[in-house]
C-alpha cells in the first residue's frame, strides 16, 4: 500500500593505456568504477555485435580527448569493459561508448582528489526489485554532483518473480543477467539506474539476493537444499552460487580478483569483492563481502519467548564464529589502521547487512549472528582509537541511526565503541521496514502493538515514533542503547526528523565540508508503493520526487577549531572580522558556528570561547 502523507574511428592517446574485456550483457547506458586518482574501468552493453569504442574527454564536447580504447562485442547484446589509466587526478571526465551501429551513450565520473581535505560528497542505497522498477526514490541522484554512488547489495531479487524472469528463483546465468537487464531497462519513461549510473563513479556489493535469500556462502555443501554439488565442499562452490555472483560482477563496472594465498579454505579461489578507496585526507571507505564467508545461520530465537534468548545469544558468541572470514576482516581491520594512522578523517564501511544491535527478531542473518566476530571488530576499533568510523547498511529495507556497542566481556555490560551506524532505506522493496515490522509485532501479539491498518492509516511521524517505540522494547531489554546518537557522546545535531524513516523508498547522502569536515547526513525518500498501485498508477508512481526525510550533522572527532575561518592557526582578531562581515545574513557560510541558518550573536560567542591557538 502507498503512503501518500508526505509528499566515433579510435585513437590511442600515448598519455592513456587500457585494456578490454568482453562479457554478456544486453543496452543499459554506460557506467564508470573502480575509480582511482588516475585510472576508471568502463563499462557498457550493446545489442549490436562487432567493433566498439570508449572515448575519454575532459570536456563534455569531446573536443579534448585524452584516452580511447577498442573494444568489441562479439555477441548481440554483450557486456564491455575498458580499463583506462593515466588520468589526472581530480579531474571531472567525460566518456562515451560507441557501438558498430553508430549508437552513443555519455557518461561522467571525477577521478580521485590525491590532496588533502577537499571534501567529499557520496550516495548510497540497495535493495530494489525489478517488478518496482523504475525508481523514482533515486531520481535525483544524478543531480547531486556526487564522488560516487554505493550501491550496497540486493541490487536484483533472484529469488523473487519479476516480469523479466517470472520465476520463484533464478538458477541458470542467463536467468540472473536477465534480472540484472531488467534493472537497467526503461519502464513507464523512466531509467533511473541507467541515469545515476552515468552521472558518478559508482561501486557495488553483492548480499544474498544477488544469489538467493538468506545464504551462508561458508555453510556446509548439502546443508541447504537450494544449491547442488560443490567444488570446495562450501556453497560458494555450487553452480548457484557462481551464476549469481558472474552475473553480478558482469553488470557493474567491476574488475575481477580473486581471494590467493590466505590459506582459508573458503576465500581462496573465490571473487574478491572486498574494494576500499581514499578520497584525500577526507574519507576513506571499506567495502566487504558479508555473504561469501560466513558460516551457516543459527536457527531464529523467538522474540515472543524469552526462555529462547540466553542459549541463542550464547550461540552468537561461540569462539571463531565469523561473517566476513578472517581473511577479508584481518583486512579491513589493518585499513582502518592505517586510515586512522595516515590523518583521514572519515572511514566509512560498507556492510550490506546492519551492525547495529536491534534484538534477537531475525537477527541470524544480521552481524547479531555473528556477535563473536561483531566484538572483536567494535573492540579493534576502540582499542586502535580508530576515530570518525561509521557503519553504512542496507538489507532492512529502512533507515534507522544508532551508535555502536559491543559487550566488556562475556555477559558484560556494553562498551561504547566510538563508531555510529546508519542503514539505507531500499530503493524500492514493498514492503519497506515500518510496515513490515509492525505487522510482526501485531502478528506475534507483542504488549502495546496496534493493528497494521491503524498503523498504516497514522501521520508519518507518528508512524515512525511508533517503530521507535517498538525497537527500544525489544533492544533495552538486553541493556542495548535506544536507537538514535542522544547520550552516545557523538556530537550530532539533528536538523530534520529523527532516528528512524522506515515508511519510504529512498537513499542516504553524506556530505564532508572542506573545512570543518563536519558531515552531513541526508535520507531522502518518496512514498512507498506495491506492485499493484505501481500497475494501477504507473505515472502517479513515475512523477515522484524525493523529498528530504531526515537530515543530521556529525562533528569529526578530534572537533576542528571551526573558528579559524582564516586557517592561520588561531583564533584571532582576523576570524571575528570575518565573522562580522557575515553577521546578520549567512546560508551555509562556515562563519555560521552553531549552524542555526544565520551568523548572529551566539557564533560570536562560539568563537570568542576558542580564542588563541588551535589545531584546525
Amino acid at each position: 500500500m502507498i503512503q501518500l502523507s508526505f509528499r566515433s574511428v579510435s585513437a590511442i592517446v600515448a598519455s592513456a593505456a587500457f585494456s578490454c574485456t568482453t562479457l554478456a550483457g544486453l543496452p543499459s547506458g554506460v557506467a564508470a568504477g573502480e575509480t582511482t586518482t588516475n585510472s576508471v574501468l568502463l563499462w557498457t552493453r550493446s545489442d549490436e555485435p562487432g567493433a566498439l569504442r570508449f572515448d575519454v574527454a575532459t570536456d563534455a564536447d569531446f573536443r579534448d580527448i585524452v584516452a580511447s580504447a577498442d573494444c568489441s562485442a562479439v555477441d548481440a547484446l554483450q557486456s564491455v569493459k575498458a580499463s583506462i589509466t593515466g588520468l589526472a587526478a581530480g579531474t571531472q571526465h567525460w566518456y562515451r561508448a560507441i557501438d558498430a551501429s553508430g549508437a552513443v551513450a555519455v557518461g561522467t565520473f571525477r577521478t580521485i582528489r590525491d590532496l588533502g581535505r577537499t571534501g567529499f560528497h557520496m550516495g548510497v542505497s540497495g535493495d530494489w526489485r525489478g517488478e518496482l522498477m523504475p525508481l523514482p526514490a533515486l531520481r535525483n541522484v544524478a543531480s547531486r554532483d556526487l564522488d560516487m554512488f554505493y550501491a550496497l547489495g540486493d541490487t536484483i531479487y533472484a529469488d523473487v518473480a519479476s516480469p523479466a524472469v517470472p520465476a520463484s528463483q533464478a538458477t541458470t546465468l542467463a536467468e540472473y543477467r536477465a534480472k540484472h537487464a531488467e534493472t537497467l531497462t526503461e519502464r513507464f519513461g523512466l531509467n533511473v539506474l541507467r541515469d545515476l549510473r552515468a552521472s558518478t563513479s559508482v561501486f557495488a556489493m553483492i548480499d544474498d539476493h544477488e544469489v538467493t535469500n538468506d545464504f551462508a556462502g561458508a555453510a556446509p555443501a548439502g546443508s541447504d537444499a537450494r544449491f547442488g554439488a560443490s567444488s570446495n565442499g562450501f556453497l560458494s562452490g555450487t553452480e548457484l552460487f557462481r551464476n549469481g555472483v558472474q552475473a553480478f560482477q558482469e553488470f557493474h563496472p567491476i574488475d575481477p580478483a580473486v581471494w590467493q594465498g590466505t590459506g582459508d579454505a573458503r576465500t581462496d579461489g573465490t571473487a574478491s569483492l572486498y574494494r576500499t578507496r581514499r578520497f584525500g585526507l577526507d574519507a576513506q571507505f571499506f567495502a566487504v563481502d558479508a555473504r561469501s564467508y560466513r558460516d551457516q545461520e543459527l536457527p531464529d530465537a523467538n522474540p515472543a519467548d524469552p526462555s529462547t534468548w540466553a542459549a541463542y545469544i550464547g550461540a552468537t558468541y561461540t569462539p571463531g564464529r565469523t561473517m566476513l572470514g578472517l581473511p577479508q576482516l584481518n583486512r579491513l581491520m589493518g585499513d582502518l589502521a592505517q586510515a586512522q594512522a595516515s590523518g583521514v578523517t572519515w572511514k566509512f564501511v560498507m556492510m550490506p547487512e546492519p551492525i547495529q544491535n536491534l534484538g534477537v527478531l531475525a537477527a541470524s542473518d544480521r552481524y547479531e549472528g555473528y556477535a563473536y566476530e561483531r566484538a572483536m571488530l567494535l573492540g579493534f576499533i576502540k582499542q586502535a582509537g580508530i576515530q570518525n568510523v561509521v557503519f553504512i547498511s542496507a538489507d532492512i529495507h529502512g533507515t534507522l541511526v544508532n551508535n555502536l556497542t559491543f559487550p566488556g566481556g562475556p555477559g558484560g555490560s556494553q562498551v561504547q565503541s566510538g563508531a555510529w551506524e546508519i542503514s539505507t532505506g531500499s530503493g524500492a522493496y514493498a514492503a519497506p521496514f515500518g510496515p513490515t515490522v509492525a505487522g510482526l509485532a501485531a502478528a506475534l501479539g507483542l504488549p502495546g502493538t496496534l493493528p497494521l491498518s491503524y498503523y498504516l492509516s497514522l501521520p508519518a511521524v507518528q508512524q515512525e515514533a511508533y517503530i521507535t517505540g517498538l525497537l527500544n522494547a525489544q533492544i533495552t531489554p538486553f541493556g542495548y542503547d535506544p536507537i538514535g546518537l542522544a547520550g552516545s557522546g557523538i556530537p550530532f545535531k539533528q536538523l530534520v526528523g529523527g532516528p528512524t524513516a522506515t515508511n519510504s523508498f529512498g537513499w542516504t547522502e553524506f556530505e564532508v565540508d572542506q573545512v570543518t569536515q563536519r558531515l552531513t547526513v541526508t535520507t531522502w525518500g518518496t512514498p512507498w508503493y506495491d506492485e499493484s498501485f505501481l500497475l494501477a498508477n504507473p505515472f502517479i508512481v513515475a512523477a515522484m520526487q524525493p523529498q528530504v526525510l531526515q537530515r543530521f550533522t556529525v562533528d569529526a572527532l578530534p572537533i576542528p577549531c571551526a573558528g579559524d575561518l582564516d586557517h592561520s592557526g588561531a583564533v584571532d582578531a582576523g576570524d571575528v572580522s570575518l565573522l562580522l562581515i557575515d553577521f546578520g545574513a549567512c546560508s551555509g557560510c562556515a562563519s555560521d558556528l552553531d549552524q542555526n541558518g544565520v551568523t548572529d550573536g551566539s557564533d560570536l560567542a562560539l568563537m570568542l570561547l576558542d580564542l588563541g591557538p588551535c589545531t584546525p
